[in-house]
């Protein structure tokens, strides 16, 4: 591995541990030569099914554009990176156990903002707003409109 500081390609490894339910490797990683400290991740590559746009377009999964999205939704709110890393792992195992080829991107979408709403209410309004592309401020006040209800039936409910 290349130090990203003196770009020399002896490391050693310090310290390894698994992660993401055993499926990723954490690997803290010391230069040889600088004694610089950096942290690589090893991954288990899957092959996933091909995502099938809104558009009809196909494109590989992209576990990048989907933790993109969920951490601009979590911007400042109480999510941590860990609980965002293991749901995106699980998602990923989840569609590569499917068996499927292709998958269409709403379902996709769904599982996230399901996960989202779990989380953190404004987490999932921020997230809906992109996804299901609103288009003025009223739709806006009926997600909000319909998280309320929801909240409320469930109190009563609940009690």
């Amino acid at each position: 591995m290349r130090c990203p500081s003196c770009h020399k390609e002896d490391t050693k490894v310090v310290d390894s541990r698994s992660t993401g339910e055993g499926f990723v490797i954490r690997r803290r990683r010391e230069c040889i030569h600088c004694g610089f400290r950096f942290t690589t991740y090893e991954r288990l590559e899957l092959s996933l099914p091909r995502v099938i746009k809104k558009d009809g377009r196909r494109e590989p999964f992209s576990r990048e554009k989907i933790l993109a999205g969920i951490r601009k939704a979590c911007h400042k709110r109480p999510v941590s990176e860990e609980t965002i890393e293991n749901f995106v792992s699980a998602l990923e195992r989840e569609l590569f156990e499917s068996g499927e080829k292709e998958i269409p991107s709403s379902y996709i979408g769904e599982r996230v903002m399901e996960k989202l709403k779990e989380w953190d209410e404004v987490a999932y309004v921020r997230f809906a707003s992109v996804y299901r592309e609103f288009q003025d401020v009223n739709e806006f006040v009926e997600q909000v409109s319909q998280l309320l209800r929801g909240r409320r039936s469930g109190r009563k409910g609940g009690k």
